[in-house]
Parts: C-alpha cells; sequence; structure tokens
C-alpha cells in the first residue's frame, strides 16, 4: 500500500468527508460505516491503520486508540464515482463501540434460506455463516463460549484439537460408520475454521487454492 493519494479521483462532500465502508478482510462481515476527510485518509495510509473524522466530536479519531481495537488495512478501495470508499481491515477486536464484533447487528429484513434463488449455491451458505460467526466470537469473547475458550488458550489448544478430531475421523471412517463419521467431520471442519481464523487466512484463499488445483 502506498501513501500516495489519486486526489483527483475522490470526491469529498461539503464537509470534507467521503464514508468509508470498513470490511473485515477474512470474514467478508461489514463491521462499520465512518468517514473520513483527507487528513485521516493520508493517515490511514501512512499507518495501515484506520483514522476517521469523528463528526460528533470534531477531531481526528484513530480506530483503537483508548480501546486497543485497532484494524490492520489490508486494502482500500473507491467506488466508480470516487464519493465512497471500502476498507478491507483486519480487526484486533470489536469494531463497535457497545462491544459487539460489527456495528451492523440489527436486521430490517430477516435473512432467508433463499440463497440458491439469489445465485449463491447455499450447500455451502453454512460455512460463510460459521466463519462469519466464530470471527465474531474471536472479537466479542463471549464468556461460556467454547470458541472463546480455544482463542484464549491460543493456537497450540487449537492445533491439538484439529489433530484430536482429524484422528476421530479417521477412526470413524475405518469403523463404516455414517453417523459417527458424520459427525467427527463436523468437528474438524469448525475446529479447522477456528485454526485458519487464528491465521487471519480467509476461507476464501483456501477455496481459491482448489479452484486452481481443479
Amino acid at each position: 500500500m502506498t501513501a500516495e493519494i489519486a486526489w483527483e479521483q475522490l470526491k469529498f462532500d461539503e464537509n470534507g468527508l467521503i464514508p468509508a465502508i470498513v470490511q473485515d478482510a477474512v470474514s467478508k462481515e461489514v463491521l462499520t460505516l465512518a468517514y473520513m476527510n483527507k487528513e485521516s485518509l493520508q493517515k490511514s495510509l501512512e499507518t495501515k491503520e484506520t483514522w476517521f473524522w469523528s463528526r460528533s466530536r470534531a477531531e481526528l479519531w484513530h480506530k483503537g486508540a483508548t480501546s486497543g481495537n485497532t484494524q490492520q488495512i489490508v486494502s482500500m478501495r473507491y467506488d466508480c464515482d470516487g464519493d465512497a470508499l471500502v476498507v478491507r481491515v483486519v480487526p484486533n477486536g470489536p469494531a463497535c463501540h457497545t462491544g459487539a464484533y460489527s456495528c451492523f447487528a440489527g436486521e430490517l429484513v430477516e435473512g432467508t434460506q433463499e440463497a440458491s434463488s439469489a445465485g449463491v449455491d447455499d450447500r455451502f451458505a453454512i460455512l460463510a455463516e460459521l466463519e462469519a460467526l466464530i470471527a465474531a466470537r474471536e472479537a466479542e469473547r463471549p464468556e461460556g463460549s467454547y470458541t472463546t475458550y480455544l482463542f484464549e488458550k491460543g493456537v497450540d489448544k487449537i492445533l491439538k484439537k484439529v489433530g484430536e478430531e482429524a484422528a476421530e475421523v479417521i477412526i470413524a471412517a475405518k469403523n463404516r460408520s455414517h453417523e459417527e463419521l458424520r459427525y467427527e467431520a463436523s468437528d474438524l471442519i469448525f475446529h479447522l475454521l477456528v485454526l485458519l481464523r487464528e491465521q487471519k487466512l480467509p476461507l476464501d484463499q483456501v477455496l481459491s487454492e482448489l479452484q486452481r488445483r481443479r
């Protein structure tokens, strides 16, 4: 990423601001909508962390400066009109001031299971949902959550669980038990997704590798 900005491509509003949609680079979840002015945009590119302009406080705002929930910038793009930004980040904790993973928690229209009619193969929709849920657990760390427990114990514990579940898949297959294999394979996939999140490797990149090999 370069700190050089094609200012002529960007359109700031009458207050000198441009909206910035912040997206988790791993889970693809939208985290928040904030605003940048020229100074905060420049600082964001220079520090590789998000800086915004607080409209309520009328001051520059370094995300995570007090909470520690910084956002490491992976990429920044502007739209076809040059009047909005998408900032892809690796978040270090919740994005919302409420402690939630994403600021977008409320639903005006409830999601449905009609993903296939919208051009999405819903056979694998659960993987995207699970990836997003695991990302939220990592950020929010709710008490009593098994996923929270794994993240707090760290990579060695997660690796141990991946190894254990892989061994149990092998045993289930040797037993020729579809019910046992289905259960153990589900455990393995879940723990593998937790490991991918801990390593900040998007599932999309794994799928792209499979596509490349095909």
